[in-house]
C-alpha cells in the first residue's frame, strides 16, 4: 500500500524530477487534459474529484513517512490545480499553455488566500492551496480568453 500512496502522491513519478517537480506534475496534468481528456468536462471533473481525495490521503501518508510538510515529491496537488485551471476552456494549445503559465504563477506566488490554505493540516493543506491557485488561474484565463477571442 505504501508504494501506491507514493505513486499517486508523486504524480506517477513526476515528483521525482530533479528540477522543478511541481512544474513536471503540472505538465503531465495539462498534457493529459489536452490529449486524453480533451473537452469531456464530466471526465475532467471526475478526475479532479477523484485525485483530490486520493491526494489528501496520499499526501498525508507521504508527509508522515518523510516527516516533512508538503515535500517536493508530492505533486498530485499540482495535477488537480492544473486540471481546475483548464476547466471549461476551449481545447486550444495556446489557451492551455496560458492556463499552465497562470497556474504555475499562482502556485509559486501564493497570493492571499492561497497562502492561508497551505496551513491546513496534513494533506488538506497540500491540496487546498493548489485548488485555490487553480481557481485563480481558471478565472484569469477565462477572463483573458473572453477579451482576446
Amino acid at each position: 500500500m505504501r508504494n501506491i500512496y507514493f505513486i499517486f502522491a508523486s504524480g506517477f513519478g513526476t515528483g521525482y524530477a530533479p528540477i522543478a517537480p511541481g512544474t513536471a506534475g503540472s505538465l503531465l496534468a495539462v498534457l493529459a487534459a489536452y490529449f486524453l481528456i480533451q473537452d469531456r468536462w464530466f471526465i475532467l471533473i471526475a478526475c479532479i474529484l477523484f485525485f483530490f481525495f486520493v491526494g489528501v490521503y496520499s499526501a498525508t501518508f507521504v508527509e508522515r513517512e518523510l516527516e516533512r510538510h508538503d515535500p517536493s515529491l508530492v505533486v498530485i496537488d499540482e495535477m488537480v490545480g492544473m486540471w481546475i485551471s483548464v476547466l471549461f476552456l476551449p481545447l486550444n494549445g495556446w489557451i492551455y499553455a496560458l492556463a499552465f503559465g497562470a497556474f504555475r504563477l499562482f502556485d509559486v506566488w501564493k497570493p492571499f488566500p492561497v497562502n492561508k490554505f497551505q496551513g491546513l493540516p496534513d494533506g488538506w493543506g497540500v491540496m487546498m492551496d493548489d485548488v485555490v491557485a487553480g481557481l485563480y488561474a481558471m478565472v484569469l484565463v477565462h477572463f483573458l480568453t473572453r477579451i482576446m477571442l
